[in-house]
């Protein structure tokens, strides 16, 4: 039997409350499918942060390294700079680990009430696909005169041919097996080098796709359409700053960000991948059990679906849909009064 070695990283707040659900649910489809998983937990977090003086040891990534696939929870917890954070932990494991590739699917669910009336379950269903290690989030850059009336900051971003071919192409092969349409995501009427040469390469890349349409939107009347009519798009790709927007956009459009997943992937599976729900730790709710466990199943399913399991992962995006569809089992931020333990057992039910 395939046993797959996946490597957990609880971290902080409600990132260790949703975790231990989303292993009941591999565990459970895994015997239906006929493979199996074993896990290793890491305590790297905010709290080991303040605690030892870093997020992680310094063999951290040989450890990693070994494992199949990463499952995180959540980082962030307060008294510890959000920088140090992310800089500390996910920065370092995207980068060494060429996880150039984030997707974050989006869909209006049948049973969880969109804020927009135009977000109708079924007809609501895209995918952001965000280049993940360069971009605007480059570390070049610093400060100088600290303190003074003429302090100043300088951050530089790195845009290259390698990087946003291979994300724009990632963007065309996938719209290709779904929709077959892409759009771009840009800003070069004002950022006047890194964006035009954007859009140079995505005109580029999109002759190699000719059975792809595509467009291009500037990022602020892409964020108005969003709002205004989410069902237009299929998968729009976007720059590392951009994408990290349009996503938590997109997933309050879809009624919650405690359901949105998400995957930091190296498409040459060199290295494995990492899957994590984007809600965050949320300290305002944690140690209560009243935690959303959703984001992290479905990061749970896109990551059996990248250990080539996609029936498997579709049994499990098809619970999700059916316990908001067929039943008023709900958490809090969808409504209702379930607990995450109350919410489990009937998605695990329903599985």
């Amino acid at each position: 039997m395939t046993n797959h070695r996946i490597a957990l990283i609880p971290g902080d707040g409600i990132g260790t409350e949703v975790l231990p659900p989303a292993q009941q649910v591999l565990d459970a489809i895994g015997r239906r499918h006929g493979f199996g998983f074993s896990y290793t937990s890491y305590d790297w977090s905010c709290e080991r942060y303040l605690r030892e003086g870093a997020m992680m040891p310094e063999d951290g990534m040989d450890r990693l390294r070994e494992a199949d696939a990463i499952l995180l929870g959540a980082v962030g917890y307060p008294g510890v700079p959000d920088h140090v954070s992310l800089w500390g932990l996910l920065i370092p494991i995207r980068r060494s680990f060429r996880q150039y590739i984030n997707l974050r699917p989006i869909r209006v669910f049948e049973g969880v009430e969109s804020p927009l009336r135009a977000a109708v379950p079924g007809e609501v269903d895209l995918v952001v696909v965000r280049e993940n290690v360069e971009g605007e989030y480059s570390e070049i850059g610093g400060r100088l005169n600290r303190g003074t009336p003429e302090e100043l900051a300088i951050q530089e971003a790195v845009f290259t041919r390698t990087g946003v071919t291979r994300v724009v192409d990632y963007a065309f092969e996938l719209a290709a097996r779904r929709g077959g349409k892409v759009t771009s995501a840009t800003k070069s009427n004002g950022i006047i080098h890194t964006m035009p040469f954007w859009d140079e390469l995505v005109a580029e890349r999109g002759a190699v796709h000719p059975q792809v349409s595509w467009d291009q939107e500037h990022i602020d009347a892409l964020a108005a359409k969003f709002v205004l009519d989410p069902a237009r798009f299929d998968v729009v790709v976007a720059s590392n700053l951009f994408g990290d927007i349009l996503s938590d956009l997109a997933a309050a459009v879809a009624g919650s960000i405690g359901i949105a997943p998400s995957a930091s992937l190296n498409p040459e599976r060199e290295f494995p991948s990492m899957f994590e729900p984007v809600h965050g730790s949320a300290p305002d709710i944690a140690g209560r059990g009243i935690a959303n466990p959703l984001g992290a199943i479905w990061s749970a399913a896109m990551m059996l679906d990248h250990l080539g399991h996609p029936n498997a992962a579709k049994d499990v995006t098809d619970a999700i849909a059916a316990v908001l569809a067929k039943t008023d089992v709900r958490t809090g931020d969808l409504g209702g009064t379930a607990t995450t333990t109350e919410f489990t057992e009937k998605l695990l039910e329903l599985l």
